[in-house]
């Protein structure tokens, strides 16, 4: 699987640093509160048959709420919030219109595509707007920090965990260190099986351009890993790279 590359889309570069304008996204933190839970290996799951059962209206009712917002007026950070949170949300939506599904790949855009991250799902500002285009044509390339790789969520058992509440400007900085520190102590994200041997999250093969060479990377996952992962000056010899795919699903 070969990931965007991060490309600007111009007309979202635009903020108001002044604007002092801060969205309510308890909507979202609450239902988050009713449908997420965690399994034994610490893998945030969504028990998307209840969700979409039970509280369909309401995550509609936020995305319609978000929609209705041109983000452009807004602070970088309660921007930067807005589209995680948007993001997310459109995700747990799209699997909940599939629903059941045993993946999100299964979730076909068009005729040739795998997964639904091409299809035009949303409209903020008069602009139809993909998956792709809110991770790579907005945040990556206006923010450029390694940390949105840990907070976007594609419904898989793979990604870094769906967050357990919404994102918020207040709390940006530590929420994205926590995501950060919460995946790279999962195995599912980096696992040391042996003397200078990993194996890493197919998101640091995907991404390799944000996280950098072998020794940025190695630097990065020291930053929040638990353990000491390079002792003695060790140097990595063997990585492995990995990716679960199957849905985050409280069923699967």
């Amino acid at each position: 699987m070969a990931a965007p590359k991060s490309d600007l889309w111009p007309f979202w570069d635009k903020s108001d640093e002044q604007s002092q304008h801060e969205i309510d996204h308890e909507r979202w933190t609450s239902i988050l509160n009713s449908h997420l839970s965690h399994d034994e290996q610490g893998n945030a799951l969504v028990d998307y048959a209840a969700l979409k059962a039970d509280d369909a209206g309401r995550l509609r009712a936020y995305i319609d709420g978000l929609t209705a917002i041109d983000p452009r007026a807004l602070n970088r950070a309660e921007q930067m919030a807005y589209w995680i949170n948007l993001y997310n949300v459109l995700t747990v939506q799209l699997v909940i219109d599939a629903y059941p599904v045993d993946s999100i790949k299964k979730i076909k855009g068009g005729f040739f595509n795998t997964g639904p991250w091409d299809e035009k799902v949303t409209t903020v500002a008069g602009k139809k707007l993909t998956l792709n285009d809110i991770e790579h044509r907005i945040l990556r390339p206006i923010w450029q920090d390694k940390r949105i790789h840990y907070a976007v969520n594609c419904a898989s058992i793979g990604c870094p965990n769906l967050a357990p509440k919404a994102y918020s400007a207040d709390a940006l900085e530590q929420q994205l260190d926590e995501a950060a520190k919460t995946f790279i102590n999962q195995s599912k994200g980096v696992a040391v099986l042996g003397e200078g041997q990993f194996r890493l999250s197919s998101i640091y093969d995907w991404y390799a351009a944000d996280f950098g060479a072998e020794a940025e990377l190695f630097q990065h996952l020291q930053t929040y890993h638990a353990s000491q992962l390079l002792a003695g000056g060790n140097k990595p010899e063997d990585i492995d790279y990995d990716y679960d795919w199957r849905l985050n699903d409280i069923r699967r």
